[in-house]
């Protein structure tokens, strides 16, 4: 058994409904050396109350400012020689920090390795919770192995290698990981593994899952740019063009009332959609069935539309506000 010490940083917002079951995941790790951060990033829903209860350092903060925020100021507090990132509505299995230790022990190239969700939900949820869920796990079960996108939900960092790639950037708000993880990923592997697991409460509403895919998708823009392509892992040639005719898909069925063949139009984007990512959907298939099949279709119809309407907002943007061109320019460039 190692005896290196672990900083568990829990960013926590709002977390009421979860907090609980997070820390006691972390209480429930078979590796005996732990240390908990759990930074209350303001919240006004009394989850630090319930935090307060476990054996934590809780630390408030006045004004929220993001998890990138919580988390530079979870490592600040921490002395461990590997940070283990795991939000609030979380939890992990016993050996996820284990496992985080055995790999870095097993390779010690790697600067972080994170884990995948399991398909199953934490809480029993709605048709669209359902659907993120699953979609959430197979994208990442998809891209297991070496990736250069960060998914610091669930995932363990060197602290050599976190200092080396710098703090997160606070400006950011929804992607301050992507931000992060490729500086890491120019100085060190990353590994995608499901050796680290852990359940996840997700979006179970379709109006706020669509905008956070659209605001997601619109702020990725400067940083697609900026490198000339996308992440490694998830983000596939074939999930590309499967957004891009989803959007079209989902763009062209109005018209359908005035002009019969936009049905046609629309019905063979779709189709198009559902053969370039046709992995996602056979699986779906396998776990759940036909009906359920259908209905995980029509959302992620919805959530591609989103995204293209994202990637053209900010396309316009990029072009009209030099601020968001260079809003992922190192953080003393911009000050």
């Amino acid at each position: 058994m190692s005896e290196r010490l672990v900083s568990v940083v829990v960013p926590m917002y709002n977390d009421r409904r979860t907090i609980d079951l997070c820390l006691r995941s972390i209480r429930e790790q078979t590796h005996p050396h732990i240390e908990v951060i759990v930074v209350d990033d303001a919240s006004t829903d009394g989850c630090a109350e319930i935090a307060a209860t476990h054996p934590v350092q809780l630390v408030r903060v006045p004004r929220n400012g993001g998890p990138g925020s919580s988390r530079n100021e979870g490592v600040r507090r921490s002395k461990g020689e590997i940070v283990f990132f795991l939000d609030a509505d979380l939890t992990m299995h016993p050996e996820a920090v284990a496992e985080a230790v055995a790999l870095f022990d097993e390779n010690p190239s790697y600067g972080a390795v994170f884990g995948i969700p399991d398909k199953e939900p934490l809480f029993e949820e709605p048709l669209v919770g359902q659907y993120r869920i699953l979609q959430y796990y197979y994208w990442r079960k998809s891209a297991e192995g070496l990736v250069s996108g960060g998914f610091y939900a669930l995932g363990a960092v060197r602290r050599s290698a976190f200092m080396e790639a710098g703090w997160f950037n606070t400006a950011l708000r929804q992607t301050e990981e992507i931000d992060h993880a490729e500086r890491l990923a120019a100085r060190w592997p990353m590994l995608l593994t499901s050796r680290i697991r852990g359940r996840l409460s997700d979006e179970s509403r379709m109006r706020p899952l669509l905008r956070k895919a659209f605001v997601r998708s619109r702020l990725r823009v400067p940083f697609y740019l900026d490198r000339g392509r996308a992440m490694q892992g998830m983000e596939t040639g074939g999930r590309a063009v499967a957004s891009a005719l989803g959007g079209l898909a989902v763009a062209a069925l109005p018209f359908g009332i005035l002009q019969p063949a936009a049905l046609l139009v629309s019905l063979g984007a779709l189709t198009g959609s559902v053969l370039a990512d046709l992995g996602q959907y056979r699986f779906t298939l396998r776990e759940r069935g036909l009906l359920f099949t259908a209905f995980f279709t029509g959302a992620h119809l919805l959530v591609n539309a989103a995204v293209v309407a994202g990637l053209a907002t900010g396309l316009v943007q990029y072009g009209a506000s030099r601020r968001f061109r260079r809003m992922y320019q190192p953080q003393e460039s911009l000050a």
